[in-house]
């Protein structure tokens, strides 16, 4: 996302999106001139993962109290940490 949002300062989607849910438009007077450029490419991967291990991640997650999202990109990262270690 080139530049940075010009009321939230944000510099990612998320980022807008979060000022955004902590914030309302009228709070920012009478600006009317919209500019605005939308990337639609996906900012995320999915994979397919055998229903067992799904199963599983769900199980771990909730044993440590983080979502599996949180959990696998745990995973992934400290996998390919390693495997720069190994190279």
């Amino acid at each position: 996302m080139p530049g940075k949002s010009s009321v939230s300062n944000a510099r990612t989607y998320q980022e807008i999106g979060a000022f955004w849910d902590e914030h309302d438009a009228t709070e920012f007077g009478e600006q009317t001139e919209v500019e605005f450029e939308v990337n639609i490419t996906s900012q995320r991967r999915y994979y397919p993962l055998d229903s067992h291990l799904s199963l599983r991640i769900r199980e771990i997650a909730k044993e440590r109290g983080i979502s599996e999202e949180t959990l696998l990109n745990l995973w992934v990262q400290e996998k390919i940490s390693q495997a720069a270690k190994s190279e």
